[in-house]
């Protein structure tokens, strides 16, 4: 049991390590500002390789990573992600950029450990004991696997919302 554990310990550290070669560079404005031409070209080129040949080009994420170099303030605090993301997008002009990062943000919810997720599809099955679609499946592992965030959202709020929607949608028709 020790021996798994530690193995499982390496191979997540492991993990971590090749996220941060690949996405290291935006993880802060101070790790993006320290790059240098040559720097930033190859951690665009390694990004590139591994995630979006044709989502992202090459030569357009490195001009817009430049720009935003420059963009950035410098301060104290520097800036994370999410933030540098927040930036990018009320900016509006770094397509690229904003492709990158909402990989970025996509990646750790798609790479959940094995054993977690396996254990969360079994109690599935265990409980709806029925047939559904494979997107079914899929949606309802990931809301079992991210419970602690869906537990943050306000489903009152959202039922509210709908239902207001609906009533208007219907005084709508019954009014022409």
């Amino acid at each position: 049991m020790v021996d798994v554990a530690k193995v499982s310990l390496r191979n997540r550290f492991e993990e971590l390590k090749v996220f941060q070669s690949i996405f290291g560079f935006l993880l802060s404005s101070k790790d993006l500002k320290s790059l240098n031409d040559v720097e930033l070209r190859k951690c665009c080129a390694k990004f590139v390789e591994a995630f979006c040949r044709g989502d992202v080009e090459l030569d357009e994420l490195f001009l817009e990573l430049r720009m935003l170099q420059m963009t950035l303030a410098d301060s104290d605090v520097p800036l994370r992600a999410m933030e540098i993301f927040e930036y990018v997008r009320d900016i509006g002009c770094f397509p690229n950029i904003l492709i990158a990062y909402r990989i970025l943000f996509t990646v750790p919810v798609t790479v959940a450990s094995a054993e977690r997720s396996f254990s969360k599809l079994k109690l599935l099955k265990f409980f709806l004991r029925s047939t559904m679609s494979q997107e079914r499946l899929n949606g309802l592992a990931t809301l079992c696997i991210e419970k602690d965030k869906l537990d943050e959202i306000n489903v009152d709020a959202i039922i509210d919302d709908f239902a207001s929607r609906s009533v208007r949608r219907n005084i709508k028709i019954v009014s022409s």
